[in-house]
């Protein structure tokens, strides 16, 4: 008879995608989200058979938020990568079906750590304010106060943006 526990590396490959896509949210950087969701899994291993048995993922999570925020604490910033792009193909425009979410993500990346970690488990990753306040270990009224001035930063931040996108490059007229 099989363990009711998730095997460690059956959990990582099931819920792996779920939690790098997580990790570059908070990161904004797909190298630095991949270094970040490798150290939660290396501290989470060795205590796998306690913390399987409730809710790992959410474990993993708070574990991902913790070690974002230390490292931004630690004002760590890893390598840049830099140089040239390659030139796009000749025809269509190839940026043309992400350019809001770029814009958005953007936009995300440059809110304060707490705020960024709270619209990130939030509306990315659709936890409730019990269960995010719950991740971040602090209380539902923080959470709810963190939305909104992020969400408040994110309405001022984004119309502009994005009429700068459409090549209007000024404010409303």
């Amino acid at each position: 008879m099989r363990d009711a526990t998730p095997d460690f590396g059956e959990f990582v490959a099931a819920c792996g995608p779920k939690l790098l896509r997580t990790a570059w949210l908070l990161t904004g950087d797909p190298h630095q989200a991949e270094d970040l969701l490798q150290t939660a899994l290396a501290k989470v291993w060795p205590r796998w058979e306690r913390i399987a048995r409730d809710r790992p993922e959410a474990y993993l999570r708070r574990v991902l938020v913790t070690c974002h925020v230390s490292w931004w604490r630690r004002r760590w910033t890893g390598e840049l990568p830099h140089g040239e792009l390659p030139e796009p193909a000749p025809g269509a425009d190839p940026f043309e079906g992400v350019v809001l979410g770029q814009v958005v993500a953007e936009a995300v990346r440059a809110l304060a750590p707490r705020q960024r970690a709270v619209v990130v488990l939030r509306f990315f990753e659709d936890l409730s304010v019990e269960e995010t306040a719950e991740v971040l270990r602090c209380s539902t009224g923080t959470v709810k106060s963190q939305t909104h001035r992020a969400l408040a930063v994110l309405r001022e931040r984004l119309p502009e943006r994005e009429l700068l996108l459409h090549g209007r490059g000024g404010r409303h007229e």
